[in-house]
């Protein structure tokens, strides 16, 4: 069994054969990310015409694509839709809940959570246009000619490209501290997930005429400025040790020997911090995530990708792809590794039952960041911090403000990452200001993965509970906005929606 790489893909282009067609609905929810099937089910739940448009090929997002080990923050501030996913995947193990799964579970039971409601995704539409009347989206078209015309929408993308085609504002990067008062933003170069030898960045060590190796700056700027970058991504793999379901690392095509020159130089160092993010899941599996100065985050190679194009995203899916398959092959066969770290790597594999059409490997790359909306209300360190509190909660966050590194730069004459930050935070409340667009941009729009938050705000929200929780209660609004006739899901009164988020056991509060 090998990685089937015509399977694995972002995107492709638009076959030509399909005729245009138009459906109608009173929702419209656009990806079909954990959070837009959170949606799309309790839309249908209180009896909205729901359809569900998934640019992607399969359903769960990063909840049913390798992110098995659930980064939850405090579990108590998780409750509503989100709660019973988990609650859910506990009962396939007979347990009440299971927060740590195989990936097909998860799929398996989003899967039937829609089809209970009987919600059916269109599969493989990619958004080509939107086409917008008096300050409302009127429909959207996919690549593939569908177009879908709603009384409301909901951007449930980990892009926010339904967001971005319908005017709404948006930022990209990471916000200077000056920005809005934080401590944590911009550029960082600190301790976690770092170099802890040192190694030269020159292509030939400790030459800097000789230039620098792929993939580093030769200087930074100042600690707390502002840039375009956004937190590396990469795939969350499911490994396992089991010697009848371990499929071997594939050499991908284009592999390159040189791309992992800083890796050998790390080893050779002294290093020694590559089996520490191996979380275990069920039945001999684990999710292995980043962890350490060189490991799958492909640090600086996703900085385009959110405003990309699709066949530029796709350029960049297809790198990730080379460099992740292309590190863990090399750590298993390259002679430069040393032998016994090499047979301790090739113990672990790829699950022979886990993402079967594409060889054991994920379909969903880690879009930790990409575009962020602007409103007059967002999420900031000071909200996670307790130092602002909102009046409109729709849900909490709880998860550690983490972004991970985003650029390798020189810092006195040696190889640094920058860009990680892990700073706790207590429970905090997520404003309904922050996933509605300002009014005059947008008046029919939620948007809950690609909210309005600064940079350092967003690596806490950004957890897949939280998602879920956002995108249950956005439909919940959306239900509001459409059966009491509102002009804009920005007048919806939020007393109406606090008693139906309530009835909907979303936790709202924090009472520590």
């Amino acid at each position: 069994m090998t990685t089937n790489m015509t399977s694995l893909f972002y995107w492709k282009p638009p076959t030509g054969t399909q005729k245009s067609h138009t459906r109608y609905a009173d929702l419209c929810v656009y990806g079909g990310t954990a959070s837009g099937v959170s949606a799309a089910v309790q839309a249908a739940r209180l009896g909205l015409h729901v359809l569900l448009i998934a640019p992607e090929r399969h359903i769960g997002g990063l909840t049913a694509g390798g992110l098995s080990y659930t980064d939850t923050g405090r579990k108590e501030a998780i409750g509503g839709l989100a709660r019973e996913v988990y609650a859910r995947i506990g009962a396939k193990y007979g347990k009440a809940e299971e927060w740590n799964f195989e990936p097909h579970i998860a799929q398996e039971v989003l899967t039937e959570l829609l089809a209970e409601v009987r919600v059916v995704p269109y599969f493989g539409q990619f958004l080509a246009s939107v086409k917008k009347s008096r300050g409302r989206i009127i429909s959207l078209t996919t690549e593939e000619g569908l177009t879908v015309e709603a009384a409301a929408f909901i951007d449930a993308t980990y892009e926010g490209d339904l967001m971005a085609k319908a005017g709404v504002s948006y930022t990209v990067g990471r916000e200077s501290n000056k920005t809005y008062g934080e401590t944590l933003n911009g550029v960082q170069v600190r301790d976690k997930h770092q170099f802890l030898k040192p190694v030269s960045p020159y292509v030939s060590e400790g030459d800097p005429k000789s230039g620098l190796l792929p993939g580093i700056q030769s200087h930074t700027l100042p600690a707390g400025s502002g840039d375009k970058s956004v937190q590396a991504y990469c795939f969350r793999l499911c490994l396992t040790k089991t010697p009848a379901n371990k499929v071997p690392y594939p050499k991908p095509e284009g592999y390159e020997v040189g791309d992992y020159e800083l890796l050998r130089r790390y080893i050779k160092a002294g290093a020694n911090e590559f089996f520490n993010k191996f979380d275990p899941l069920q039945k001999g599996k684990f999710d292995k995530n980043n962890h350490g100065g060189f490991s799958t985050d492909f640090i600086g190679a996703n900085h385009k990708y959110p405003e990309a194009s699709y066949a530029e995203r796709e350029k960049i899916f297809q790198a990730h792809v080379r460099y992740q398959q292309g590190l863990m092959w090399y750590m298993g066969n390259e002679p430069s590794i040393p032998l016994e770290l090499r047979e301790r790597w090739s113990e672990w594999g790829l699950c022979r039952d886990e993402f079967v059409e594409t060889g054991g490997w994920p379909w969903q790359l880690y879009i930790r960041e990409a575009r962020r909306m602007v409103t007059g209300t967002v999420m900031t360190e000071k909200h996670c911090k307790g130092k602002l509190k909102v009046e409109d909660s729709v849900g909490l966050g709880s998860y550690n403000m983490d972004s991970h590194n985003c650029n390798r730069v020189v810092v006195e004459g040696f190889v640094k990452n920058e860009g990680d930050v892990q700073t706790s935070t207590p429970p905090y409340a997520i404003s309904y200001r922050s996933i509605v667009p300002r009014e005059r941009e947008c008046r029919n729009l939620f948007v809950p993965v690609c909210l309005a938050s600064s940079h350092i705000a967003y690596g806490s929200i950004r957890m897949e509970p939280v998602f879920m929780i956002l995108g249950q209660s956005s439909a919940l609004a959306a239900w509001l906005f459409i059966e009491g006739g509102f002009a804009s899901v920005q007048e919806v009164p939020y007393a109406l929606l606090e008693s139906a988020l309530r009835q909907a056991k979303q936790v709202l509060a924090w009472r520590a």
